[in-house]
């Protein structure tokens, strides 16, 4: 019987045990994150925008997030997760189809969200959900498991708070979401609330204020996966800021010293 990476990553959602899910932005960070340890990788939107000299928010077309995903399937034997944005199409069925060719590429999983980057704005709820029960429906049509994670974007963007985000969650969770999402709630209580708000496992982000908690901490608010986003690819990016500013400003090189030797790397990258 063919290796089901879905079904291998589903098992790693335990609410309350939760795993880091490693945002990586080439073949290169994701062989590094799976040699320290990553039981998962996922692709980052705004990561892969940044490889290309684009912003992240509808940059990059659905064709160049499969190929770029398809890259990172190849490069670990660990399940990869797709952060696939909006879906890349307002309609329901083009949400469904951006699965189903995502689990051709190999992906074990994907994330969609409802922002509606054209009106910069979030889709209307009763659309939003639909989009996310089509795109389910898809993932259970599949040969292998698929794991969906539905995304209320609303309150990181400003579009709406959070009780409009623990609506659409309860929403998305009856529409088949098998992981639920809502990125920088206002704090951790706010993130409490997400997890009762569903009996599916949770998703939170590692970054900005929520970098203060630790993984015990999400534990113990019954996360079940931690996500990076973007923010490791910034840290990549201060260090080239910093270096930057210091060798084309007062011609100081001492920032290069501090590199990983190219044996680790090496030994990191198999």
């Amino acid at each position: 019987m063919p290796h089901d990476p879905g079904a291998d990553f589903r098992a790693l959602h335990k609410p309350g045990d939760p795993f880091i899910l490693a945002n990586a932005w080439d073949a290169g960070s994701a062989r590094m994150l799976a040699g320290l340890g990553a039981r998962a990788i996922a692709t980052s939107s705004a990561a892969h925008a940044f490889t290309l000299g684009r912003h992240d928010g509808g940059t990059i077309s659905r064709d160049e997030a499969l190929a770029h995903a398809a890259d990172l399937v190849a490069a670990v034997a660990v399940p990869v997760s797709g952060d696939f944005e909006n879906g890349y199409g307002d309609d329901p069925e083009t949400c469904a189809e951006t699965v189903r060719l995502a689990a051709e590429a190999g992906l074990a999983g994907i994330s969609i969200e409802d922002e509606d980057f054209a009106a910069n704005a979030a889709y209307d709820h009763d659309l939003a959900v639909e989009r996310i029960r089509a795109a389910a429906s898809a993932a259970r049509s599949l040969a292998g498991d698929f794991v969906l994670c539905a995304r209320a974007d609303g309150v990181l963007n400003g579009h709406y708070g959070m009780e409009e985000a623990l609506r659409r969650v309860r929403a998305f969770d009856a529409a088949g979401a098998d992981c639920l999402y809502v990125p920088l709630p206002p704090g951790m209580q706010s993130l409490k609330n997400v997890v009762r708000a569903t009996d599916k496992p949770v998703n939170a982000l590692a970054a900005g204020p929520f970098t203060r908690f630790t993984r015990a901490d999400f534990a113990a608010a019954g996360i079940a996966r931690i996500s990076l986003g973007s923010a490791l690819a910034r840290v990549t990016q201060k260090v080239i800021h910093d270096a930057g500013q210091m060798m084309f400003g007062p011609g100081d090189f001492t920032i290069l010293g501090m590199g990983l030797p190219g044996a680790e790397v090496d030994k990191l990258l198999g």
